[in-house]
């Protein structure tokens, strides 16, 4: 498994958006399973498959690792498994196309915060990124309040908002680890998955299902985007995670007919093409 750490950066932070552009259409593809069994099967696998990576990598180090990261880890990911019960809510909710557009707004709240919690300057192209972006989130909204889907595109935004926050928490303690914070926002996740379902009773195919949620979908995207981000500019990340907001759409239309109001493709393209200005941004957040 080391092996991955060789590969080149920019390789993995596109094929982990490539892992995750596939979320959409396995919830889909769930037959009896409520929003919360699918996120307990999908967190409790996740965090098998972390639990794995975590021993292969660290051995006999792990728990001093998971330790070590202290308290900033745990309230990391607390934050981030909000993020994780908002995808499965969202997606549940709207269309696949709706949640990865706003997903992406990402950069977009990495500045936001940036400026009022960490003072950090926000340049021209950076004001005019937020601006274009938050204009592709009303032309959605703004959609989506006649067609009905305005909870999930709602719930949809506080994927970026969470995501933001914990990287202000990153870049507040810069020795914290960002795998043990992952790690434990498996660990809250699964444990909401499991207070809120009303039984665990799954049919097997279900349970295949929340396997592939769980692993290759979320365990290897989130473990290859955390990596190759180590040794890839800020700027191009970004961009490559575009991977997963261009393909989720697809896989839905391809395999299940999916396809969203016209309206979406146009505040989609208005985001893409403010993340595209803010890759010119000098002002990137780092990590």
């Amino acid at each position: 498994m080391k092996f991955i750490y060789k590969l080149p950066g920019f390789i993995l932070v596109c094929f982990g958006g490539f892992c995750l552009s596939w979320g959409g259409l396995i919830i889909r593809s769930f037959e009896q399973a409520t929003v919360w069994q699918i996120l307990f099967l999908r967190s409790f696998f996740f965090l098998f498959g972390l639990i794995i990576f975590l021993i292969i990598i660290y051995k006999n180090n792990t728990i001093k690792v998971i330790r070590k990261s202290g308290m900033p880890a745990l309230l990391g990911g607390f934050v981030l498994s909000f993020s994780f019960i908002s995808f499965v809510v969202a997606m549940s909710n709207t269309t696949v196309a709706n949640v990865v557009f706003i997903i992406s707004t990402q950069t977009m709240f990495l500045a936001i915060f940036g400026f009022f919690y960490l003072k950090e300057k926000v340049s021209l192209i950076g004001s005019s990124s937020i601006f274009l972006a938050m204009s592709g989130i009303l032309i959605m909204i703004g959609d989506s309040i006649s067609s009905g889907s305005l909870f999930g595109n709602l719930v949809a935004l506080a994927i970026p908002i969470n995501f933001a926050i914990l990287v202000m928490i990153i870049r507040k303690y810069k020795n914290l680890d960002m795998v043990p914070a992952v790690f434990y926002s498996g660990i809250f996740s699964c444990l909401y998955g499991l207070i809120l379902s009303e039984s665990l009773n799954f049919a097997n195919h279900d349970i295949f299902m929340g396997f592939l949620l769980g692993i290759p979908q979320l365990a290897l995207g989130f473990i290859c985007i955390t990596i190759g981000s180590r040794t890839t500019p800020s700027a191009t990340i970004g961009l490559l995670m575009l991977s997963e907001t261009l393909f989720a759409p697809i896989w839905v239309w391809i395999f299940l007919n999916e396809i969203p109001p016209f309206s979406v493709f146009i505040g989609g393209a208005v985001i893409i093409l403010a993340i595209i200005l803010k890759s010119f941004d000098k002002n990137n957040i780092k990590v």
